[in-house]
């Protein structure tokens, strides 16, 4: 059974953090993304949970991390400028396998840009926005629906795996609104636990599953936490074999997994010839742009990846041969990726970076002009 509501993006998220269990929210109001932290300031402090206003994104980003230390679930929103901010805190929580989930309501850029016009500027930004090499799960909604259900998956994702999420949404997602069907109830993951006394009790062992357990604080198990490189006992280290050992499991640890973390949807794909790959809110023109583009006889599908990290590589290389059309809302950004599994050749931009949505007139014109090159 479920529910129906007409909901904007914005509030889908909150109400979706909440049935995550979300109990703790610290931010700081930026434009596109101010309605999810004045949902979570009215409902929280109900629901025995705490919302705090911070005076600024590091701080916002830092206590995040605390509370999620304690065991609540925690979460912060922003857009581009703050999750610019955010990115040193962010590497923190990487580094020392918090779970926590951002949502970064994307807008124009760089610096203060267009501050309540839609872009799709961050698309780099979530992967690699925090220096080092490290793993990152970012998840790209492209309705209403989808902001509400795929909060509550970032939440599994960052508990079960210990890790940061990014809710990588974007101004005409945040602020539209849909009908949505709010289910009774979602799957919810949890953290897991230590099965061992405090005594023997390792933070960041070399576990089979290269997750974990951890325990949360204030439960009688003492643990160092820290931001520098460490062995399995959260202490400091400079000797290489440790560091290696470490980083080789922070950075694989998502790989067994991929096939859970890595979702998308197809259309259109047994016949195409050219394959347009959108993603968040670009995706809704493009369904009209290849429907039309159906009716006039020409083999057009969608692949919208709704993970954008890990990006899919191994499921669009199964299309090697066909071109492909990536639409963004910035100069370029995801397109990199799906060049680098074919190569420049065949694959065709179209960006649009001057706050408007990249229209079906648009879409549909460069489809016609590129199946007009196919042989």
């Amino acid at each position: 059974m479920s529910k129906a509501r007409l909901m904007q993006g914005n509030e889908a998220c909150a109400e979706g953090a909440l049935a995550a269990g979300v109990r703790f929210y610290a931010g700081y109001p930026i434009t596109p993304s101010t309605e999810i932290a004045e949902i979570m300031a009215e409902k929280l402090p109900l629901l025995g949970g705490t919302f705090i206003q911070m005076e600024d994104e590091i701080g916002s980003m830092a206590a995040v991390i605390g509370a999620s230390l304690t065991g609540a679930k925690s979460l912060t929103a922003t857009s581009g400028p703050g999750f610019s901010l955010k990115q040193e805190n962010l590497g923190y929580a990487i580094a020392t396998e918090v779970p926590c989930v951002v949502v970064n309501v994307q807008r124009g850029g760089p610096s203060t840009g267009l501050p309540t016009s839609p872009a799709q500027a961050d698309v780099m930004q979530a992967k690699w926005g925090t220096h080092g090499d490290h793993p990152m799960i970012a998840l790209s909604p492209s309705s209403v629906q989808e902001c509400y259900e795929l909060t509550v998956k970032a939440f599994n994702f960052a508990e079960e795996f210990r890790t940061v999420v990014i809710m990588l949404m974007d101004e005409v997602v945040g602020h539209l609104r849909e009908k949505v069907e709010l289910p009774e109830s979602l799957p919810v993951e949890n953290r897991k636990k230590p099965t061992v006394s405090p005594d023997q009790y390792v933070p960041f062992a070399n576990d089979p599953s290269l997750i974990p357990a951890m325990a949360n604080f204030g439960e009688g198990y003492r643990y160092h936490v820290t931001g520098l490189t460490h062995g399995e006992n959260g202490l400091p280290t400079g000797k290489p074999e440790v560091t290696a050992k470490f980083l080789k499991r922070l950075t694989q640890k998502l790989d067994p997994y991929l096939e859970r973390i890595q979702l998308w949807e197809e259309a259109y794909l047994a016949d195409a010839e050219l394959i347009v790959l959108a993603y968040g809110c670009t995706a809704r023109p493009v369904r009209e742009a290849i429907d039309a583009a159906r009716r006039e006889g020409l083999k057009v599908g969608l692949f919208r990846p709704i993970t954008i990290w890990p990006f899919p590589s191994r499921e669009i290389a199964k299309y090697k041969g066909r071109k492909f059309l990536v639409p963004e809302m910035n100069n370029g950004q995801l397109v990199g990726e799906v060049e680098r599994v074919f190569g420049f050749e065949g694959v065709e931009r179209l960006n649009r970076i001057d706050g408007e949505l990249i229209t079906v007139t648009e879409i549909l014109e460069k489809i016609r002009e590129v199946m007009s090159h196919v042989q």
